[in-house]
């Protein structure tokens, strides 16, 4: 990758537990996010995906390790250093209803993280403006988490995710807890308003054929530990771990699943 990369992650590791019972989420991983990049963080569940993911967005901080957000350590003490990738890094996470506060109004959801920022300017109108790209009709700002859908929920995570508008944009698992019908609608969406307004992409998942279908670069973590990395299509067609081959068998295809053929 050429230039400075926008979001990085050097030999970071990240234990949790004790002497005698530790398990280590992370061992020694790093990344490297460039301008315009689709990344895919590809992995099964505990694997250190999710570790991962709060630990590029400071709210996990590593055991050891750096990671640098526009060149810049993410990993100072004081909190007005993280008010540049608080700004420039957003997430979505898997679950749409967990993340969003049930008490609050979608527009104020919305909005929310323009006022914690003191982003400037007519937020109410920056709130429309992104209900209407994520494909939500008018009025969805006056009603709560619960009168939607799962599917509208998610929408709503992403409006909010890029209030604030971010550079970088971490999906972590953000259609998994989807339903099938509208999972793939769900992951257009996210590939098209990242491509229209020019953000890089982390998307994390457990599933292979996600991952193909919307990153160029992919990353394969096993048991917390970066074992390939590489082009998309280059992995697919020829991959090189076992543990990543594993992962092509099982994705779905016609009729069963490319194993069973």
């Amino acid at each position: 990758m050429a230039g400075e990369p926008l979001l990085e992650m050097v030999e970071v590791s990240r234990t949790y537990g004790s002497r005698g019972r530790a398990v280590q989420a992370l061992s020694r991983v790093s990344l490297r996010l460039g301008e315009g990049e689709r990344l895919g963080i590809v992995g099964e569940s505990g694997s250190g995906k999710s570790t991962l993911a709060r630990i590029l967005v400071a709210l996990e901080r590593p055991d050891r390790g750096e990671v640098r957000f526009q060149g810049r350590s993410i990993l100072g003490g004081r909190r007005q250093d993280l008010v540049p990738l608080r700004k420039g890094v957003q997430i979505i996470f898997q679950d749409p209803f967990g993340s969003l506060d049930p008490r609050l109004r979608v527009g104020q959801s919305v909005a929310e993280p323009l006022l914690a920022l003191r982003v400037p300017g007519d937020h109410r109108r920056r709130v429309q403006q992104l209900l209407e790209a994520v494909g939500l009709p008018a009025g969805s700002e006056r009603l709560y988490p619960h009168q939607l859908s799962g599917g509208q929920r998610q929408r709503v995570a992403i409006a909010r995710a890029l209030a604030p508008e971010p550079t970088v944009l971490i999906a972590d698992e953000a259609v998994s807890a989807l339903d099938v019908s509208v999972r793939a609608q769900v992951l257009n969406l996210i590939a098209d308003l990242v491509d229209r307004l020019g953000l890089s992409l982390i998307f994390i998942s457990h599933d292979m054929a996600v991952i193909r279908h919307v990153c160029t670069r992919v990353l394969v973590l096993y048991r917390g530990e970066v074992v390939e990395e590489g082009p998309v299509d280059q992995i697919f067609e020829a991959p090189q771990h076992p543990y990543t081959a594993a992962l092509i068998r099982s994705v779905p295809v016609l009729g069963g699943r490319i194993e069973d053929l």
